[in-house]
């Protein structure tokens, strides 16, 4: 089946063709328009003729003689041959001819209008006559020495069309000369758009690139990713449903300058550097992307990057549910084996002979346990941040690290959910613990938590070596950390979503490097009607 004509031929033909038309039309017009100007300035040159020769004294003296036809006729041949003209024909007032080049219509009356030259005026007029048609003018003939306004003779000087078709016709070559010219020039500069063109749409046709776009268009609208296409000076050149509702983007994003599109800077300039990413979690206001970034390249030419993202941030919840669940059953295994190792210790007193001291070991190490369990359930009213608290307490003290939480702890915030408040606390003690961890005994971490009239004030202090200054700034960035092993999900993520959702609360957090670090967390305690 033969393949319909692309896009660019098919331009190329329509402009070819009414480059023709235009050319040929022109043409037309200018060979019409040049028969017009000839015919006026043939009537032009008649008139003066005319004019000049009512003037002539060998005419007025013909007229006076006896026989005017023998001396106007003689004098008329030799004047045709001067001026170029076809007739000049003398005649009386009564139309009788004096003169003309057919000697045998010599008295016979002129053909043609008159009237206006008898009137005193003169005659311009195309009229085909007894050679033909001609361009022909009349003017009056008045005696030369009395001033008399009587009409003596009239004359008549003509150029037929023939000879002004010949005139026209030896132009003819030049006319279509420059045009066939110009018809070329407009036919190698269209050629030469057309194949540009060709290049620019790929040889498609305008069937082909209407369902290539109907397709693109649908699939842009409908695929569940973000998909952005930023061109190599950084500016937005497409950004997809998905890309727009996850970026808060309107539709006037597009064809603007990255910079310009108020995103947060570490994705700015992720999209502006024109380098590849793989799977890199960007933490974004109150979400988290997966973004990956793929360099657009056409023959060796780079038109720049495509970008997809996707939204991590209800994974990365459930991740950190998952690890608060999994850091539950790693209390209690701990819980567990602590338990039995004492259970061990109070039987073998037993077998001793030393019941009463297993009985003090026994109820010193439940009084403890239950003291905090009492003391936390009493502090804390959300059940799942008191669970927390337990866990990370055995996990702390599983890992030589001593939790200590503050007696005057007291959580009754309400206005925060349970799952950002966890998430709060939970990543503030993980770190805190992982830097007591890393430091020398001895290994504290101390977590207060208060909730007073105006904000909710937890505040979690550990004995590590602290931050370095320069980089306080730097820790709540997404893929900053001290830590060199790698979770499943990246380092460096777990403050970075600490500081998403307190901006989500309007809240703040203040970090302190004193010998250790101290984190301070701010949330309103009440927030209206948010």
């Amino acid at each position: 089946m033969r393949r319909p004509l692309s896009l660019a031929q098919q331009l190329f033909a329509l402009q070819l063709a009414v480059i023709a038309l235009l050319v040929i039309a022109g043409s037309a017009l200018a060979y019409f328009d040049t028969r017009r100007i000839s015919e006026a300035a043939a009537e032009r040159r008649v008139l003066v003729l005319a004019s000049a020769l009512a003037e002539l004294s060998e005419v007025h003296e013909a007229l006076g003689s006896e026989d005017p036809a023998a001396q106007l006729q003689p004098l008329a041949s030799t004047l045709v041959a001067a001026t170029g003209s076809d007739f000049i024909v003398f005649m009386a007032p009564d139309r009788t001819r004096f003169s003309h080049p057919d000697e045998s219509l010599i008295g016979q009356p002129y053909i043609g209008s008159v009237d206006a030259a008898l009137a005193g005026g003169v005659v311009t007029e195309t009229y085909e006559g007894t050679l033909g048609p001609s361009v022909r003018a009349v003017v009056p003939i008045r005696p030369a020495t009395d001033g008399s306004t009587e009409i003596t003779a009239l004359v008549s000087i003509g150029i037929l069309q023939q000879q002004l078709g010949r005139e026209v016709r030896e132009r003819v070559p030049l006319l279509i000369g420059t045009a066939g010219g110009a018809l070329l020039i407009a036919a190698g500069g269209t050629l030469l758009i057309s194949r540009r063109l060709s290049r620019q749409t790929l040889g498609l046709g305008p069937t082909e690139i209407t369902r290539m776009y109907e397709q693109h268009d649908a699939v842009l609208h409908a695929v569940r990713e973000g998909l952005l296409i930023v061109d190599t000076e950084g500016r937005l050149i497409l950004a997809n449903d998905e890309a727009q509702r996850l970026l808060g983007l309107s539709e006037a994003a597009e064809n603007r300058p990255v910079s310009e599109l108020g995103l947060d800077q570490p994705l700015t300039l992720l999209l502006t550097s024109g380098e590849p990413v793989a799977d890199r979690l960007i933490v974004f206001r109150d979400r988290v992307l997966v973004v990956n970034t793929e360099i657009a390249q056409k023959d060796s030419r780079t038109l720049g990057t495509v970008t997809t993202l996707r939204d991590h941030t209800e994974l990365e919840t459930l991740t950190g549910e998952l690890d608060s669940a999994r850091g539950f059953a790693e209390a209690l295994r701990a819980q567990a084996h602590e338990s039995a190792n004492r259970l061990h210790t109070v039987v073998t007193m037993i077998e001793l002979g030393q019941p009463e001291k297993a009985v003090e070991f026994a109820t010193v190490e439940l009084q403890a346990a239950q003291q905090l369990t009492d003391r936390v359930l009493g502090a804390v009213e959300e059940p799942a941040l008191a669970a927390l608290l337990l866990s990370k307490a055995a996990q702390a003290h599983e890992k030589g690290v001593e939790l200590i939480i503050s007696e005057d702890t007291a959580v009754t915030i309400q206005d925060v959910s349970p799952r950002d408040l966890v998430t709060i606390v939970g990543n503030l003690v993980d770190n805190a613990i992982d830097a007591a961890v890393a430091a020398p005994p001895p290994r504290r971490v101390s977590v207060s938590a208060m909730t007073g009239e105006s904000a909710f004030v937890l505040t979690v202090t550990d004995t590590g070596k602290g931050v370095d200054s320069q980089h306080i700034d730097d820790i709540f960035t997404r893929g900053w950390s001290t830590k060199t092993a790698e979770a499943p999900h990246g380092r460096g993520l777990g403050l970075a979503l600490v500081k998403q959702i307190l901006a989500k609360y309007s809240g703040t957090i203040e970090v302190e490097a004193n010998g250790g670090t101290v984190l301070t967390v701010r949330l309103p305690a009440s927030r209206g009607d948010r």
